[in-house]
């Protein structure tokens, strides 16, 4: 019988625009250029497309990873355990969980300014997501007193 992570304990927040998708940063350190994140993607869904431009790796929690090529067509699944390093400026993708809830952490290490970039419907830059933005995230998180519940500390 497969096991569910327990994530009640992850005060769990959300972007606008990416309603399926909620996120809890633990660690944010510019100058070390490292992020911490864990992400739960709601059943079927999908994030915008996007690419990866710093080095990263996934591990999944809970459920599956999906990854689907700009096309729409799946590219790979990642299941519950996978411990995968990622392809810095690879080709762009959807990703998202399967037929249930996907808990995947993703650890993002020499950041330098873009973590992702997100894609317009031509395929051209959008919209970036730097460590800027997640450093603003991370700092309300630490000022709102959500990352001492989950007895993190900041960096």
């Amino acid at each position: 019988m497969p096991s569910t992570f327990d994530d009640s304990n992850i005060p769990w927040s959300r972007l606008d625009g990416f309603d399926d998708v909620a996120f809890f940063i633990y660690k944010c350190d510019a100058a070390s250029g490292i992020v911490d994140i864990v992400y739960k993607f709601a059943p079927w869904t999908r994030q915008p497309l996007h690419r990866h431009t710093c080095p990263y790796f996934t591990l999944v929690l809970q459920g599956e990873l999906r990854f689907y090529r700009p096309d729409g067509t799946l590219k790979e699944i990642r299941p519950t355990g996978s411990y995968v390093e990622g392809v810095v400026n690879g080709e762009p993708h959807f990703e998202g969980a399967g037929e249930s809830e996907a808990i995947v952490f993703f650890g993002h290490r020499g950041v330098e300014g873009t973590i992702y970039l997100f894609l317009g419907a031509d395929g051209g830059p959008d919209q970036p997501l730097g460590i800027a933005d997640v450093q603003a995230l991370y700092d309300a998180q630490v000022a709102d007193g959500v990352l001492a519940r989950v007895g993190a500390c900041p960096a």
